[in-house]
Formats: structure tokens, sequence, C-alpha cells
């Protein structure tokens, strides 16, 4: 594989203000920069350190070898995929978005379906994931196009129009459905890039993350969202064996190819390569949560290394990357495009003797129970659960004598789950080793108490504490933890540097906008949080 040679000093040179807006769909800046985010579920900093050493003619390889790596990298907390992804692009944290999760709560809100909302009494679940589909069992997400999955290319651009109005939360203002672009509180590198004169385009895995719009809604031309919870050839979703997920995932690459040589995600219209686009993969996530899958046992070994179905995984994420290099290179586009590898979140645990395996669902309906008990005629204390190895809770009552009920009672509680071999294993505590509840999760969070969306509790895990009712899954993220939030950060054009200072994904945010010659404070959430760029990137380099 030829090292592709990215350079990005005359980028790094003219960060002052930001380019004055042009139409959306005027030609491209002068500058002619490019830059390609590619963002990998579940890919720890120690898998990209053992890769690159066991396989040093890699593409990976090659692109650390010739960038900058960011060997102490962080993401937010919660290490979900929506804050996750959010935080790369807008520059800012929970706190500063709005985005707890992918599945929430809002006490401000009204209901879904609600369309009398005079009177309405506010509180709804905010649910931007699949279930938003119009059929969230098609990859096309209920297009209705023909030849799937493989004609799934020709999806459209414009996935708001895929989802269900009638599953979204109100607007007790408007009574009008709330969009997951319409539900972030910070502008995001698309829109800023789009309103100079950049194209931009992005691909991701369910028609909800046209959230990545912004809240205009328009910072996106040409969003690709097939969906990974659709029914696979192999059966099940496209989740249920790695195989299926690599599959699923190549849609999402020949997406971007097509891009870089000009064309739309499609490959049918010319449009010119965007300026700012990428994608997300899911293949190595699904390798860590998987037992097996495709004859091969699934996670990690004993001693942290990647397990077989693992390093099968990082092989395909290679190839890729390989591929999308190769592409830009013939395309003449090396030189002018900065390639940025990350990830959304970690998964942990990665040692497999740390699971434990703990049924969520026996503890809240403990909870609820023991709320009732204690207040004869209340309603379910739990109102929103969201529990994967970390415990969201929002509650029917916001006083601090719920949330003291709460926190007491999920500390007092032991068990009994399973380990990785699906042994019983013992657990104490609900599996958390602390628990912020009421004023305290909001200033765990850095928000006013009261805040319509913030979590009433957040539980944070125990080392290599999932919380499902099966024995199937390995590894999870959400959490606090280590390995759930310790990701790689590698931009290309550099010399090989590897800088072990702390940063975090949401620097990646200022980054995008000082590579195209754009203000990083164009960004509300780099303002709100005076979010830095990546060291080196300051004009220094």
């Amino acid at each position: 594989m030829s090292r592709i040679r990215l350079r990005v000093a005359a980028a790094l040179a003219a960060a002052g203000t930001v380019a004055a807006a042009v139409p959306a769909l005027a030609a491209q800046p002068a500058t002619g920069q490019h830059v390609l985010l590619l963002s990998v579920d579940g890919l720890h900093q120690s898998d990209l350190d053992w890769y690159t050493a066991t396989h040093p003619r890699s593409a990976l390889a090659a692109l650390a070898a010739h960038g900058t790596d960011y060997s102490h990298a962080s993401t937010p907390v919660p290490s979900d995929s929506f804050p996750g992804m959010v935080a790369q692009v807008t520059g800012g944290n929970p706190k500063t978005t709005g985005i707890y999760y992918d599945a929430t709560y809002n006490r401000a809100l009204l209901p879904a379906g609600t369309t009398t909302c005079a009177g309405a009494k506010p509180g709804a679940i905010v649910d931007y994931t699949e279930d938003l589909d119009r059929n969230k069992a098609s990859i096309d997400a209920g297009q209705g196009l023909p030849g799937l999955p493989g004609g799934v290319l020709a999806m459209t651009g414009s996935p708001q129009t895929l989802l269900d109005p009638a599953a979204l939360p109100v607007d007790p203002k408007t009574c009008k459905p709330v969009y997951p672009h319409q539900y972030l509180k910070a502008n995001t590198v698309f829109e800023v890039a789009r309103e100079a004169g950049y194209r931009t385009a992005w691909s991701d895995k369910h028609p909800a993350y046209e959230m990545l719009s912004g809240p205009s809604g328009t910072g996106i031309e040409d969003l690709f969202t097939p969906e990974i919870n659709g029914t696979a050839p192999a059966g099940g979703d496209w989740t249920s064996d790695n195989a299926s997920t690599q599959q699923y995932d190549s849609y999402k690459v020949k997406a971007v190819l097509n891009e870089i040589d000009g064309f739309d995600h499609s490959g049918r219209t010319k449009t010119g390569t965007p300026g700012v686009f990428g994608m997300n993969f899911q293949s190595v996530s699904t390798a860590q949560k998987l037992p097996a899958s495709d004859g091969k046992t699934g996670g990690y070994q004993a001693n942290g290394t990647p397990g077989p179905l693992l390093q099968s995984a990082l092989d395909y994420i290679d190839h890729q990357v390989g591929a999308v290099t190769a592409e830009l290179k013939k395309q003449h586009l090396d030189r002018s495009t900065t390639v940025i590898l990350s990830a959304k979140h970690g998964q942990s645990p990665i040692d497999p003797a740390a699971l434990t395996r703990i049924d969520d669902g026996k503890l809240l309906d403990g909870l609820n129970a023991a709320w009732k008990t204690a207040h004869p005629g209340a309603a379910d204390l739990v109102v929103q659960s969201t529990d994967d190895d970390g415990m969201l809770l929002w509650f029917s009552d916001h006083s601090a004598a719920a949330a003291a009920f709460a926190k007491d009672y999920l500390l007092g509680q032991s068990g009994t789950g399973n380990g990785i071999t699906g042994a019983a294993k013992p657990f104490t505590k609900s599996g958390l080793t602390a628990v912020h509840a009421g004023a305290d999760a909001a200033k765990y969070f850095g928000v006013k108490p009261g805040d319509a969306r913030v979590p009433d509790l957040i539980g944070i895990a125990q080392h290599g504490v999932v919380y499902t009712g099966g024995k199937k899954k390995i590894a999870e993220h959400g959490g606090a933890a280590a390995d759930d939030r310790s990701v790689p950060i590698v931009v290309s054009g550099g010399d090989g540097r590897r800088i072990p200072a702390p940063v975090e994904t949401t620097q990646i945010a200022p980054t995008i906008l000082r590579l195209l010659h754009l203000d990083p404070r164009a960004l509300q959430a780099v303002r709100a949080e005076d979010t830095p760029v990546l060291p080196g990137f300051d004009g220094q380099r």
C-alpha cells in the first residue's frame, strides 16, 4: 500500500476568521482542502497500537507513520454513539449539546403522538434510534428501493423523509414533532463548512443521524444512512454476525469512494468531492460484543490482545482504510485531504475475566416496587432507563427525597449475574461503584439542577459490568470506564509524532475547521466550552 502524504501546512496558516457566507450550492472554496473523518465504533487506542505493531506494512500503520497520533484521547461521558459522534462534529459535551444518549427523556416536551397540546402534561421519552424509521426491518428504512440490499446505494441523501413523525416527541410551543436535528443545541462543522461554500457528506447507521446536520437541518447535503438494524440476508439484523456487519459497512465505504471520485454517495450524480465528509464503521464493535461469529471467538484474549474475530474485523478496517487512501491518491486528492481516524466510543471490558452480566430489568422492577410500597398510590419512579455498562435513569418524581431513595436502594442491592462462560457470578451494589442522583447528577454533567434533559440518576458501573438480561453480549459501551473512553485520534499529514498529552474527541471539530481555513470559534460548543484545536494545529505545526 502506498504511504499517503497529506499536506496540511497551508490549511493551518490561515485560521483567523470565518469565511464569508455564500449560497449553499456555490462552487468549492478556493482553498481546495478536504477533511475525511473515519469513526470506528469500539476502536481502542490499544487496538490501534497492537495492530500497527503487528502489521507494520498496513494502511493503518502508514496512516500513523505519516500523521500525528494522539495516544491519550478520551470520549465524552456517557460513551454512547450519539454524544460520541456529536462531540466530534460540534466540539461539545452533553452539557452543551443536550445529547446524553440516543434514548433519553425530556421533562419539557410532550409524548410522541400528542396532537392536542393545550393542557397536555409534559414529559416525553426521546427515542432517536431505529425506532423512528418508517420501516426499521429494512436496510433502506422504508424507502421501498428495489434490489436490496445491494440497491441501498440509491437510498435518499435526505433521510429525514424516512422518519415517522408520529414517533417523535412534540414541542408544546408549536405542537409539532421535534426532529433529531432540532433537538441538538449546538451547530456542527457541517453547517459552518456549508455556509462557507464547502460541499458536505456523511454516512452513518440510522436515519436519526440526520441530527448531525445541526439545528438548521441543512448542514449535510448528502447523508447516507442505511439502517443497521434492518434484516440482513443471513438472518437477524446486520450486527447479528460479523460477516454481515462487514457487508453493511462496505456499502458506506462505497459511498465514500463515490464521493472521493466527485459523485454523490450513490455514484450517479456528479457533485464534486466534499470539503467535509466521512463515515462510521460498525465491524469492530460487533466483533467485540459477539461471543462468537463466522467460526471465530469474539472479543479479547486473556492477555488483552484482540481475539480471532476482532483480528478479522481489524483486518477489514485496515483494508477499507487502504482502499480509501488509494482512491484519494488516484484522484490526486492525497495532498489536499486530511484523514482523521477516531471512534465514537470504545467497549468494556477488554479483560474477559472481568465481565459480569447483570439483569437491570430486575433491579429496576425492584426499585419501582419499593418506591410504590413506600408511597402508596404513586406511579413507577423510573420513567426511562438507559443501561448498557452504565446506568442513566429519569424519574417521575424529581425531588431530593426520590433521588436519595433510588440511590440508597441501588447501592443496597446484591445478587447473582453471570460471567464470560455464563456461570453464575455474584455482584454487589447493583454492579455500581458510584451513584450521582438529583442535584449531584446535574453537577456531574455540569448543568443546573432542574435541567429538562439531564438524568435524575447516573450510575457508574464497576469495571466489567454489562447490564443485559441474557448471556450473549460480552462487552458494551455507554459508561465512564477507561475501556469505554480510551480511543485513538490520528490526523494524517504529520511526521509520525506521538503526542501523549490528554486530549478529547471534542477537539476534532475545531481542528476540522482549522484545516478548512475556517474559524473554530464559529462552533457554539467551542465557544461555550473553550474547546481547543488539537495540539500541533494551533499555528505551530
